[in-house]
C-alpha cells in the first residue's frame, strides 16, 4: 500500500488547477493527525503550496519550472465554495475596464469579513481586505466591476470617467448599474441619478 503522502498527491493531482486542499477531504485515506502531518511535509517539501492555514493546493508543473496557482484560481475556488465572497479591489476592476492604466503592485481583494488577510503565492502577494456591502452588489458582472471602480476613482475622476464606462459597458449591465443606484454610496448615487438611461 502506498504511503499516505503518495495517496494524497495522487488524490490531488485529479482535481483542477488551484483546487483547495484540506485534511477533511482525505480522511478516507487516514487518520485526522496523520493526515495533517503528511500535508505540512508535502508543503514543506514543496509537493503542496500552503495557502492559508489548513488549506493547501498543488503547485503547477510546467516546461519552465514549478510555479504556485495563480491567485485568481484560488479566489475563484474559494467564491465557489461559498465560504466567503471574494471580489476584485476598484483599482483592479478600474483597470480592467480601461478607466486607468495603472496596475496595483499588490493584488488585492475585497471580502465581507471583519479582519484584513496576507497570502503569498510564490513571490506574488494577496491581500484581502473588508469592504462594504455595496462593494458586493452584481459581484460577477461588469456593473459591478464599474461599481468598485468608479468609488475607487472617486467624485471627481467618476464623473469624467462616465463617458468612457458607459462605452465600455453593454447596454443591459449600464442599466444592471443604475438599477442599484439607491444602494450605493450618496455620491455616486446622485452621480448616476444625474444621467439618462
Amino acid at each position: 500500500m502506498a504511503a499516505l503522502s503518495e495517496q494524497i498527491l495522487e488524490a490531488a493531482g485529479k482535481r483542477p488547477e488551484g483546487s483547495l486542499l484540506a485534511a477533511k477531504q482525505f480522511l478516507a485515506l487516514g487518520k485526522r493527525d496523520a493526515v495533517d502531518q503528511a500535508l505540512r511535509r508535502l508543503a514543506a517539501r514543496g509537493q503542496l503550496v500552503k495557502i492559508t492555514r489548513g488549506r493547501y493546493a498543488l503547485p503547477v508543473r510546467s516546461r519552465f519550472g514549478t510555479r504556485p496557482p495563480s491567485p485568481e484560481v484560488v479566489i475563484t475556488q474559494f467564491n465557489q465554495e461559498g465560504g466567503q465572497r471574494l471580489v476584485s479591489s476598484g483599482a483592479a476592476a478600474a483597470n480592467a475596464l480601461g478607466l486607468t492604466t495603472q496596475m496595483p503592485a499588490v493584488q488585492t481583494y475585497l471580502s465581507r469579513s471583519r479582519s484584513q488577510k496576507r497570502y503569498v503565492f510564490g513571490k506574488q502577494q494577496v491581500t484581502i481586505r473588508p469592504a462594504a456591502a455595496w462593494n458586493f452588489l452584481l459581484p460577477d458582472r461588469p456593473a459591478g466591476q464599474a461599481i468598485r471602480a468608479l468609488t475607487w476613482l472617486g467624485p471627481d475622476q467618476a464623473s469624467a470617467s462616465l463617458p468612457q464606462l458607459r462605452t465600455v459597458l453593454p447596454p443591459q449591465e449600464w442599466e444592471a448599474l443604475l438599477s442599484v443606484r439607491a444602494e450605493l454610496p450618496q455620491w455616486l448615487a446622485e452621480l448616476l441619478s444625474g444621467l439618462d438611461t
